[in-house]
């Protein structure tokens, strides 16, 4: 008989706030702020609390809450009611519930291509000031 592989391996709390990168094995849970990377073959689950900016490379990701930043996944994204995710998203499957909100680019080919990383706002107004201040 196989153990069930869906049981949580580790729980980001609420209250919780992380900035750096995160590798892991089996299932995580994250209803905090995370900001940084996530690398995993296994499962991240983004609780409805949980609030990230990253560039996450998971096996399967399940968003409830709200992402920002590139999702690549090897299995599958699912984006469920109420929640959003901004950025771009390589993926052979993907589940958009009524009610969840994708706003970006979806590869589903399993073609090699580089995938373009978001631009933070800040970065964008400074590359904009600094050429408005050579001309």
């Amino acid at each position: 008989m196989k153990k069930e592989d869906d049981q949580i391996k580790a729980y980001m709390g609420e209250d919780t706030v992380f900035k750096g990168s995160l590798n892991f094995d089996g299932t995580v849970r994250i209803d905090g702020k995370f900001e940084g990377e996530v690398f995993t073959d296994d499962t991240l689950i983004i609780g409805e609390t949980g609030n990230l900016i990253a560039e996450i490379t998971a096996g399967t990701i399940i968003c409830m809450g709200r992402v920002e930043g590139t999702l690549m996944a090897s299995k599958k994204v699912e984006i469920h009611v109420n929640s959003r995710v901004i950025g771009n998203i390589k993926s052979p499957a993907l589940y958009i519930e009524l009610g969840g909100v994708f706003d970006g680019s979806c590869d589903m080919t399993g073609k090699e291509t580089k995938i373009t990383r978001l631009v933070k706002v800040e970065e964008k107004e400074k590359k904009v000031s600094s050429q408005s201040t050579k001309g």
